[in-house]
């Protein structure tokens, strides 16, 4: 999965990696959820590991259709240097919501 993200950003830089994370999201949720309807907190977030808050708050920001928060956590994992941990965890989640659809 990181030879896949690695590719991605080396062919269209982080741009290209960003809407990656924003297709995995979408494929996440499904069907485009109505604007203004996921928290971008939840009860205990804030003890969860730096790549697991991260997944929740960019989830939430597709799901409210909020681009710039979207890309402002984008931005901050790369520049925490935590981006790679952040899309991996992603993915993962991504994986195990179809997976639990389809079974």
């Amino acid at each position: 999965m990181v030879g896949a993200f690695d590719a991605v950003v080396d062919r269209a830089g982080l741009s290209g990696a960003y809407g990656v994370a924003w297709c995995l999201a979408a494929t996440m949720l499904g069907d485009t959820p109505a604007a203004g309807g996921a928290a971008l907190d939840f009860p205990g977030i804030d003890q969860a590991e730096y790549d697991t808050r991260w997944v929740a708050r960019f989830v939430s920001a597709y799901a409210n259709r909020d681009e710039p928060t979207g890309e402002a956590l984008f931005g901050a994992a790369a520049a925490d240097g935590l981006l790679p941990d952040c899309l991996l965890t992603l993915a993962g989640s991504t994986i195990a919501t179809l997976r639990s659809r389809a079974g």
